[in-house]
């Protein structure tokens, strides 16, 4: 599921699997999309839209679109961005932390960083996964890496310290 927020509207998504259909704020969609030059055609409901890319930010889940020459901007929320806001944990980039604890339980696929490394935020530290999904923890602020408390396929419970970093 998804949740898209463009203006003050907001849309819940929720896609079938490698197809363009699924549910659009609970009423099904269905469309006919082709790739052209510089973005994509689209007909749903018997009406043509084309549809580009103008700026995305992939990091901050922002991007901007053009459909039929007007510009949109738009704000996406994936399952692990909604997840962490269910959790109470959706501002843990707002603040510098001392530790990075396991959002959920879930099993260590890697870790990307080493004891003693420094981190920018934004830099991904561990991949956790959960849910039979693979999410990408990431740095929420600037620091050093003071110990690593897990290994590569370890079995995690949520707010457990996984990564302690340097005050």
């Amino acid at each position: 599921m998804y949740k898209i927020k463009a203006g003050n509207q907001e849309f819940e998504i929720e896609p079938k699997s490698k197809s363009y259909e699924g549910i659009v704020n609970g009423e099904n969609y269905k469309l006919d999309v082709s790739k052209e030059d510089n973005g994509f055609h689209i007909i749903q409901n018997n009406k043509s839209f084309n549809v580009s890319v103008v700026s995305a930010d992939y990091e901050a889940k922002t991007f901007e679109i053009m459909v039929n020459g007007n510009t949109y901007s738009l704000e996406a929320k994936d399952r692990f961005d909604l997840l962490l806001k269910e959790l109470g944990m959706e501002n843990l980039n707002s603040s510098a932390v001392n530790d990075l604890k396991a959002p959920m339980p879930g099993l260590v696929l890697s870790i990307k960083v080493k004891v003693g490394e420094t981190v920018q935020k934004g830099d991904a530290l561990l991949i956790l996964e959960a849910m039979k999904m693979e999410n990408v923890l990431k740095s929420s602020s600037e620091g050093t890496v003071k110990s690593i408390n897990v290994e590569t396929g370890l079995a995690v419970e949520k707010n457990q310290i996984l990564i302690e970093f340097e005050s």
